[in-house]
């Protein structure tokens, strides 16, 4: 485990986790993937709280998180983020998963699976290269349209000096990316009732 006050959280890598939860001290895991990545593949037992909720509702879900909180996402940026903002609501037991999803099926970990769907950075590089390559072709008649591959350039150069992306946000805003179960007081029931289940 590591931690790093200018980065974010407290890291815990794969074979820690594993070894907790094998021990039967899991500590609660929150995925905050999108629905559909959490659907298409997720560690059985986690909980899909999506980043942009969990950073809107921070204060209401903080109550429910009793216990030591393990953060997932598919890399571990968007996990990082989501630890800023619930430190910033005043929870001190947390840490990221290093590496994330890709780090944890790096090592065969066990799964729950279900139908593939793409990822959100993938999603992520196939909307910002398609806008790039139809404004440089579109460029040849309207010379204009070499502005709009420039700003999403900038874009792109600012979410990877900040670690941030707000592409990535509005596409998992999209219906492809989310879920039924994908409300406020729908995460809450299920951390309810997972903390009776713990008492």
């Amino acid at each position: 485990m590591s931690t790093s006050e200018t980065t974010g959280p407290a890291t815990l890598d794969v074979i820690t986790l594993r070894e907790l939860i094998d021990s039967g001290r899991a500590p609660r895991l929150l995925d905050v993937r999108t629905p559909a990545e959490f659907e298409s593949v997720h560690i059985p037992g986690a909980y899909n709280v999506p980043l942009d909720l969990l950073k809107e509702h921070r204060e209401e879900l903080r109550s429910h998180l009793d216990q030591d909180v393990v953060l997932i996402c598919r890399s571990g940026a968007r996990a990082t983020q989501a630890g800023q903002a619930l430190a910033g609501a005043g929870l001190p037991n947390l840490k990221v998963l290093d590496g994330g999803m890709l780090a944890w099926q790096a090592t065969d970990a066990p799964t729950k699976q279900g139908a593939a769907r793409w990822d959100l950075e993938r999603q992520v590089r196939l909307v910002a290269g398609s806008i790039v390559l139809l404004s440089v072709l579109g460029s040849m008649f309207v010379p204009g349209l070499k502005w709009v591959a420039a700003f999403i350039g900038g874009g792109l150069t600012f979410a990877a000096v900040t670690n941030t992306c707000a592409m990535g946000m509005l596409l998992s805003r999209l219906p492809y990316n989310r879920g039924a179960g994908c409300d406020l007081d729908t995460i809450v029931g299920r951390l309810r009732e997972s903390n009776g289940q713990r008492a």
